[in-house]
């Protein structure tokens, strides 16, 4: 394919005006047909991928990397000495301990289901984004024996609650009385509101303090229930995590983001590899539309191919011509695709923006999907596969007309001329 004669011929024929302005034509659509698609899966593809690190970042800013609970219901009374180890462990950023209980809460006769953690102030930093996603209140309103809590805002609109006024804490334990078992209430004073950007935050979770939280669950006043762990490498948390505990000795429960949040996550790969499959499809459409112009350039080129036939090309040789105009217009189609869509794909949200802004619009509304920005992640690796499989494609198109142009019997061809 790549001999000499072959690739010149190839590409003169491809810079050649031709007689028949259809062909011409139809090339130039085929050429921007693989290049449109391949800026709108460029770019889609950048922007699912902004969108999926935005969210496991949000999610990750609340949700530990990895956590090491006690498999004991009474919790870890030593939890001081099993963070000192978990953080010498190499791989460990950060370490927090934590209690964590399923209550409803009570408010002004609403009632909503909630995670609530229990927290060490100081310790939070570590392993959570809590601090920077507070809108009001501070994370050192948390002070033991006060019984303080800080709310998802959503969670507080839902109870109709704001600063200073109470909630009251139902939780799964029970205290007998004499009129009947009962389970345990507590009210408790909110002290501060955050906001991350996902509902399963902002309407499902509450933090205190920790001592409160294990007198609540009858821990003991200085037990926690677990260590979170914040890992340098988030994508190896379960193999990091499940050597860390291994080497601490007794029996903890071992658990990751990956677990916790492993149906999300799967739905998010999912949707990412259909939109892949299904915008692939207009690169292939573009690129077998050089079927099409090939196979007319090999009929209007019948009487060229019968004079290199009879000066001694090989089929071979007739065949790499064709294969080369082809190719190249899929390599031209291929290489302005990777170059429109990764400058498409870096300033989407600065185009996005201008077009809000020009047209009175938003694509996005901030009130409902949070993210008021459209992000945008491009990615190497998308881009050179895409533009790997484009061009495989624009090869294969060009197999069969040019083996048909091979199969140009010259004493047939010539008869016409």
């Amino acid at each position: 394919m790549f001999h000499p004669l072959p690739l010149f011929i190839g590409l003169r024929y491809t810079r050649a005006k031709r007689r028949n302005h259809f062909i011409s034509f139809i090339s130039l659509i085929s050429m921007l047909g693989i290049t449109l698609g391949m800026v709108a899966l460029i770019v889609v593809l950048s922007v699912m991928n902004g969108f999926h690190k935005e969210i496991q970042e949000r999610i990750l800013g609340m949700a530990s990397h990895a956590t090491i609970s006690s498999a004991d219901p009474g919790g870890l009374a030593d939890w001081r000495d099993l963070l000192a180890q978990v953080r010498n462990a190499p791989d460990v950023v950060g370490a927090a301990p934590f209690v964590e209980i399923e209550a409803m809460l009570m408010s002004n006769g609403q009632t909503n289901a909630a995670i609530l953690r229990g927290i060490l102030p100081a310790e939070e930093d570590q392993v959570s984004d809590l601090r920077t996603d507070m809108i009001a209140g501070r994370v050192e309103n948390l002070i033991p024996g006060e019984f303080n809590i800080i709310l998802g805002v959503e969670l507080a609109n839902a109870l109709r609650v704001g600063l200073g006024d109470k909630v009251t804490v139902v939780t799964p334990q029970v205290n007998a009385t004499p009129v009947g078992v009962m389970p345990r209430l507590k009210a408790f004073n909110v002290v501060g509101l955050f906001e991350v950007g996902m509902a399963e935050y902002d309407s499902g979770a509450a933090f205190m303090h920790m001592s409160d939280a294990a007198r609540l669950m009858r821990l003991g006043e200085d037990n926690a229930e677990g260590v979170r762990l914040k890992i340098t490498d988030m994508f190896q948390a379960p193999r990091i995590a499940r050597e860390i505990a291994s080497t601490l000795g007794g029996y903890y429960r071992v658990s990751d983001w990956t677990q916790m949040h492993r149906n999300f996550f799967a739905a998010l790969r999912t949707e990412k590899r259909m939109m892949t499959i299904i915008l692939f499809l207009i690169v292939a459409v573009a690129a077998f539309n050089i079927v099409s112009t090939l196979v007319m350039v090999v009929t209007d080129k019948r009487g060229d191919i019968a004079v290199l036939r009879t000066l001694g090309a090989s089929p071979g040789t007739v065949m790499a011509i064709f294969m080369v105009q082809g190719t190249s217009i899929g390599l031209v189609g291929t290489v302005l695709g990777m170059i429109g869509g990764v400058l498409l794909g870096w300033n989407v949200e600065t185009i996005v923006a201008s077009i809000e802004q020009a047209f009175g619009v938003h694509f996005l509304d901030p009130s409902i999907y949070y993210i008021s920005a459209l992000p945008s992640d491009v990615r190497l690796s998308d881009v050179l596969s895409i533009a790997g499989g484009a061009f495989a494609m624009s090869i294969i198109a060009t197999l069969y007309p040019a083996w048909r142009a091979a199969r140009t019997d010259p004493a047939e061809a010539l008869r016409y001329e």
